[in-house]
């Protein structure tokens, strides 16, 4: 904890000040900018406050304009944890956080980098979800770009707003199912802020070659067009053939700028998600995050599962039933990816993948003729069972050995239901994936109860560890961020010009292979957090590997792919000297 040396740390900072007596470190590779003075103490990317050394005040232009003292960064952190530990609410845990990343990136990320444990939860989900419901009412100063209705046919022009030349990563969503959430219109930008926050902690892309995004397309939240204090337009949301013409408008005008860069879609809803993906995933380097990133985490835990149960890994999949609560994106998409696994790696056919799955959406089953199906879920229809059984009444009929839930509606996953499940395998395998935490079909604690300890459990959110009859259970959580950063780092480093469904499949592969001996020993079926950076390495080494033998790479293969990478990921521990670019001058 954060917490427990606060009085020490203050005591030791404020009496002492170690500040006056540690020299300042100088990183490796000084960077040329175009700013100096009052302009580069205000630009977040390259502010360091009292980490600027005295000859770089000296050089551009910044005495009398920063206090005296030089601080290093070290000290800097142990600045922000004193009052960072003094916040119990999270949502204010993550103003302090904000209005920090506001102000000086470096820092930020070196404290969310050293605490990473306890910053994932606030920066993203479960914290994320309150600070979306209030972005409104929170907001103080705009990050990233907005695309709007009132912009269209200025997209090719506006794109050159933006300050940097070099975006490499976007995260881009239309807010229109954010988490388990629903609508919340413009304020899904703190989505795509969370999650580019993660791809810089976790997957080492530098901040400035990264860029979120929302489309305001309207909103059909009845609160949010009635709310006075709502940032984005008040009007209901854009469907149907204008909703497409305008992402087409929006996706042209990013590709023209910055032609290699990797679009994550993120948080769109279930009526355009898995049309999107199909109509660019061919197109342009992109990907889905909540169809293809759910789906590679959720296989490569099912994997860790397997092997916890003493099987061999992915080819026992082809033994399981596998229940999904949830027909929707997210839904479909870890079916998807699970099948398309089984296909790649063990070999079977799609019929045969097909056969292991049960999908039960809001009304029950999709079963019998079930006029209902999309055809996006026609495959996974069960013409052998009667339509809309319940999801207890498929767990009685079908027993389960896996049970996974993408519903975004909390509780569903009932005592009855896993108690049932328990019956028939006595190591069950259950992923309640929905959320925030509010949304998760059923908690840790439950899980655990209902099955007598002996459940294999992964959630979406986390959950503390849970004491059962003298037993710690440590449940893990299938957080995207062990797959998006990494994959991040490898399409924009290679230069990639697609992500195959084999790169998804591989990421997942290579997260299964990651976790150790002991925490396996824990029950945990995913690494731990703090070696996120080491999971993202070694999920990008992989999937770069793919990209060399598929083609679609932009730069010839490097003699030694995971020293390449590891070698460009940024790493914010140390500030990096700034140079004045020769020739430049400001008023």
């Amino acid at each position: 904890m954060l917490r427990k040396h606060n009085k020490v740390l203050a005591s030791s900072f404020l009496m002492k000040r170690l500040i006056l007596k540690e020299k300042p470190r100088r990183a490796n590779k000084p960077l040329i900018i175009k700013r100096n003075k009052l302009d580069l103490i205000q630009d977040p990317l390259y502010n360091k406050g009292t980490g600027f050394s005295y000859q770089e005040r000296d050089r551009l232009g910044l005495r009398g304009l920063v206090p005296p003292a030089y601080v290093s960064l070290n000290e800097q952190v142990k600045r922000v944890e004193i009052r960072y530990n003094s916040l119990e609410d999270p949502l204010q845990k993550y103003e302090f956080l904000s209005a920090l990343q506001d102000r000086n990136e470096t820092l930020f990320y070196h404290f969310c980098v050293k605490n990473i444990v306890e910053i994932a939860p606030i920066v993203y989900t479960p914290t994320i979800g309150l600070v979306c419901q209030s972005f409104s009412r929170l907001f103080k100063r705009s990050r990233g770009m907005y695309f709007s209705l009132s912009d269209k046919g200025q997209m090719n022009s506006m794109v050159y707003n933006w300050p940097q030349d070099d975006v490499r990563v976007i995260v881009v969503t239309d807010g229109s199912r954010v988490l388990g959430l629903g609508d919340l219109g413009v304020q899904g930008m703190g989505i795509s802020i969370g999650k580019l926050s993660l791809y810089v902690a976790a997957g080492g892309i530098h901040p400035k070659h990264t860029l979120p995004i929302c489309l305001d397309v309207g909103t059909d939240n009845k609160e949010l067009l009635e709310y006075p204090l709502y940032v984005g337009l008040q009007r209901p949301r854009l469907t149907g053939d204008q909703y497409f013409e305008f992402v087409d408008e929006f996706i042209q005008a990013i590709l023209y700028r910055w032609p290699n860069v990797l679009i994550q879609f993120e948080d769109f809803n279930n009526a355009v998600a898995a049309k999107l993906l199909n109509k660019y995933m061919n197109e342009c380097l992109c990907f889905n995050d909540d169809i293809q990133g759910t789906g590679a985490v959720v296989v490569a835990g099912l994997i860790s599962a397997l092997k916890s149960r003493g099987s061999s890994g992915i080819e026992a999949l082809i033994n399981e039933k596998i229940v999904i609560l949830g027909a929707g994106s997210a839904g479909l998409g870890v079916a998807n990816s699970i099948a398309k696994a089984m296909m790649s790696e063990i070999g079977i056919s799609a019929s045969d993948a097909y056969k292991r799955f049960y999908i039960v959406d809001v009304e029950g089953l999709l079963g019998g003729d079930c006029e209902r199906a999309t055809s996006s879920q026609r495959s996974y229809v069960k013409s052998d069972l009667p339509d809309k059984l319940s999801l207890f009444e498929v767990i009685k009929s079908v027993k389960p050995s896996m049970l996974i839930g993408l519903s975004g509606v909390g509780g569903l996953f009932t005592e009855e239901c896993v108690r049932e499940m328990y019956k028939h395998n006595k190591t069950p395998i259950i992923f309640p994936l929905s959320n925030p935490t509010k949304n998760s079909e059923c908690t840790a604690e439950q899980a655990y109860e209902w099955t007598e300890g002996n459940v294999i459990f992964a959630s979406g959110s986390p959950f503390k560890p849970v004491d059962y009859k003298g037993v710690t259970k440590y449940p893990s959580q299938g957080n995207n961020m062990f797959i998006f950063p990494g994959l991040g780092l490898a399409a924009s480093m290679v230069k990639a010009r697609r992500i195959s469904y084999r790169s998804i499949t591989t990421a997942a592969l290579a997260l299964s292979e990651c976790i150790t001996a002991e925490e396996r020993n824990r029950g945990q079926v995913y690494p731990n957090i703090e070696r996120i950076r080491e999971v993202s390495l070694h999920v990008a080494t992989e999937t770069a590997k793919v990209c060399f033998e598929e083609g679609v790479a932009g730069i010839e293969p490097p003699t030694n792919i995971r020293k390449y990478l590891e070698n460009r990921m940024w790493d914010p521990k140390v500030y990096s000297d700034l140079i004045l670019e020769r020739g430049f001058s400001s008023k």
